[in-house]
């Protein structure tokens, strides 16, 4: 049993949480201003920020219907690129699923890209901890994040067209995703993937709508179970040798 009381344990959460405010403000920034400009107004921004809470999803919605794609592809892309949450709830329910229906469903809304990346790596190396204290870090990654995400997309919807153009906002989006996809490739399946990913989202990228993404995606899971598999074959032979 660790010794660690629960409130050390939430302020390591906000302190592992907090790098992310320096990408999650210029992100929320050019939401704000990439939905006004495709005319969503400032309720409808703001409701498409607090409900989905997922910027990749939201970026590929808007951009899409800004761009007169039909309703059902935008909406079948931003549920792909959100396919990754339900791995992520599968990842996290060894360590979460003994909390109470009312916490496992903060947890759930709460669930986002930096979140799971913090606390799936921390509850890696602490496998002592209570499920009590998981959720405790969980939530507490989420403190620095989550109300920033609302109020800079308020700001950006505010600002919008007055942002300057050359102050190039959208840097955020891929920084973002490498500074918490890198440190989670372990495993020779991990890296399939990612390597399957970006190979067949440059070679697909002439396709319309963004379907480029979605095959890159599917491809790159179908690689990363594949390879599992193999890994898993050749670790029962090993063992029965």
């Amino acid at each position: 049993m660790t010794t660690e009381t629960t409130k050390s344990i939430f302020w390591q959460g906000v302190r592992d949480g907090a790098p992310f405010v320096l990408v999650i403000v210029p992100f929320a920034l050019l939401f704000g201003v990439v939905a006004t400009e495709a005319g969503l107004n400032l309720v409808e921004t703001m409701a498409f920020s607090v409900l989905v809470i997922a910027g990749a999803a939201q970026f590929t919605a808007v951009e899409l219907l800004s761009k007169d794609a039909p309703a059902v592809i935008a909406l079948v892309s931003a549920l792909a690129v959100n396919l990754r949450m339900a791995m992520y709830s599968a990842s996290l329910t060894p360590h979460l699923g003994a909390a109470p229906l009312w916490q496992r469903a903060l947890a759930a809304y709460l669930t986002v890209d930096q979140t799971y990346a913090c606390s799936i790596l921390k509850y890696q190396n602490r496998p002592d901890w209570t499920a009590r204290q998981k959720l405790g870090y969980f939530l507490a990654v989420a403190v620095p994040i989550v109300p920033l995400w609302y109020a800079f997309t308020l700001v950006g919807a505010l600002v919008g067209s007055a942002m300057p153009a050359g102050l190039a906002l959208d840097f955020a989006v891929p920084i973002t995703f490498l500074a918490m996809v890198g440190p989670m490739l372990h495993t020779r399946a991990h890296l399939a993937a990612a390597v399957v990913s970006v190979t067949a989202a440059l070679v697909f990228a002439f396709l319309p709508y963004n379907l480029g993404l979605l095959l890159a995606a599917v491809l790159a899971m179908m690689t990363g179970a594949r390879v599992e598999v193999i890994e898993a074959r050749r670790a029962a032979r090993g063992e029965g040798a």
